[in-house]
């Protein structure tokens, strides 16, 4: 992808990626090095006062901020899905004399990172070539699933904002429909989220054992991905091969919804964990199974982010194009 044109203005710039524990604050610099520092936020009382904290252990002071969040951002005022803090973005600017601040959702901030990130970044899976300036997608399954695009225009990249996890899953398989009867018991309505993230996993080994008539012990996420990789539970494996199939249709719906002839991104907590064995899975196979429009999406391209930090990246990337890159 082309990388957009620096901006040595924003620099040095505030940048912290906050979650719903967790708030990672960092000083950048131009060359896109940074000294970080993860911050619990319950033992501070609002965003305000965990950025001061970290401010008091830099020497410089930040120019322009860029701040991604783990829930929705739709005007002034944020509040965090998962924590108590709440605040007004024209408000934190003011507070930390910042001349702007940009405050994103945390996946918009992944996609965000596409045109920064280089050859290591990234390891391609399965065929095909990206077409320069065509738009890319980013899908994310950890805690929840995330879904992004980036559209190219008039050298700027425009970062897409939506909630594509919550698109309702529709089953491809037999065993696929079979786990989703028994979801619909518990759920009214079965978003792609249901079956594409932690619990989501939880979701797809649960719904195994109990149409196999099996009892087996509640594991964590984590912990069915153990069990899969090390071959010791086949309840877990098959869950996390469905698991697989399923991030395959995903990726290959967004990409036919949005044209994403740049490729295809796959980030989130989940996927760089698996190794070979999302290579090995059927993803690439799903991805590409589209009927009438297969020919399509075979020359697309399909990538696994392997970048540790992608939203510190993309929050870099919308220091570069200013405040209003949309």
């Amino acid at each position: 992808m082309t990388e957009t044109s620096r901006n040595p203005d924003a620099y040095p710039a505030l940048i912290a990626d906050i979650g719903g524990t967790n708030a990672r604050f960092a000083l950048m610099q131009e060359d896109g090095s940074y000294v970080s520092k993860v911050l619990q936020c319950a033992d501070y009382r609002d965003v305000i006062g965990a950025a001061r904290a970290f401010l008091e252990t830099v020497d410089e002071k930040p120019r322009h901020g860029a701040f991604c969040v783990a829930t929705a951002v739709t005007g002034d005022r944020v509040s965090l899905t998962n924590n108590s803090w709440s605040f007004s973005i024209e408000d934190v600017r003011k507070a930390l004399e910042l001349g702007t601040l940009q405050v994103v959702n945390d996946f918009t901030a992944v996609a965000m990172s596409m045109p920064f990130l280089q050859e290591k970044d990234r390891r391609q899976i399965g065929g095909g070539r990206p077409l320069e300036g065509a738009p890319v997608a980013v899908v994310g399954p950890g805690t929840g699933l995330g879904v992004s695009g980036l559209v190219p225009f008039r050298g700027r990249w425009i970062s897409l904002a939506g909630e594509g996890g919550h698109a309702t899953f529709s089953p491809a398989t037999e065993r696929e429909a079979a786990i989703t009867a028994r979801l619909r018991r518990r759920f009214d309505h079965i978003s792609f989220e249901r079956v594409l993230s932690g619990m989501g996993l939880v979701n797809l080994y649960e719904g195994i054992n109990e149409i196999d008539g099996h009892v087996r012990p509640h594991y964590k996420p984590h912990e069915i991905t153990e069990q899969a990789l090390a071959g010791a539970d086949p309840a877990a494996r098959e869950a996390l091969e469905i698991f697989c199939s399923i991030l395959g249709n995903v990726a290959g719906n967004v990409a036919l919804t949005l044209g994403a002839r740049g490729g295809v991104f796959i980030g989130g907590g989940i996927p760089p964990r698996l190794g070979s064995f999302l290579d090995d899975s059927s993803f690439r196979a799903r991805f590409v199974s589209k009927g009438r429009l297969s020919y399509f999406l075979e020359p697309i391209p399909t990538y696994l982010i392997t970048h540790e930090l992608p939203a510190f990246v993309g929050l870099r990337g919308l220091l570069e194009q200013g405040p209003d890159q949309g």
